[in-house]
């Protein structure tokens, strides 16, 4: 025991927290710790990861899920720089981000609506995208196409929206509208990348 835990504070320090660390049992019921992404059997052990200034959060690649994001804005016909500006809103490109009320993955997918969604990996990158695209397609449909309203309904439902008769008064909605917003025009008028 004294072993794992010593081994565990070696990756710690020795990657300065840059990278996530796993915690995973072997066959023999013996448990150890990776930083290597494992293919399954693991569970992610720290995942907050912090810089060395104070207080600031580990930003992660932004281009790496391109691909995908482009693939699946054209499969549904859903501009992807608003796909790219929704995930860096929500997860900051951090694919094993869960939020307070239980939101996971790139797109923060609650579980019930993964499920309606169909995504049965809501932490597998492509996964996460194709399911939060077709949600904000089915969102974008509702509102006819109006980018603010269903925004605002990606964060607040769209029942709390056709309530509201609009974007409703709510600060933390208000706050992600404006993100959203400011991120997409900034995709845009950067291009790809």
């Amino acid at each position: 025991m004294i072993a794992v835990a010593v081994v565990f504070l070696l990756l710690l320090h020795s990657a300065d927290c840059q990278a996530e660390v796993y915690a995973c049992r072997d066959s023999n019921g013996s448990v150890y710790f990776t930083n290597i992404i494992p293919e399954e059997g693991c569970n992610p052990f720290y995942q907050e990861v912090k810089s060395k200034k104070r207080n600031q959060k580990k930003s992660y690649d932004t281009v790496v899920y391109d691909d995908d994001i482009w693939a699946t804005g054209v499969r549904y016909n859903v501009d992807p720089y608003l796909i790219k500006a929704v995930i860096r809103t929500e997860s900051a490109f951090n694919h094993r981000a869960v939020s307070k009320k239980g939101a996971q993955g790139l797109m923060q997918l609650m579980p019930e609506t993964a499920r309606q969604l169909g995504v049965p990996d809501p932490f597998n990158p492509r996964q996460n995208i194709d399911g939060g695209t077709r949600y904000l397609k089915q969102l974008l449909d509702t509102f006819h196409g109006d980018l603010r309203l269903s925004i605002a309904a990606y964060n607040a439902g769209p029942g709390a929206v056709k309530r509201a008769g609009g974007i409703p008064k709510f600060p933390e909605t208000i706050n992600y509208v404006s993100r959203v917003m400011k991120h997409y025009k900034g995709y845009k008028t950067r291009g790809r990348g």
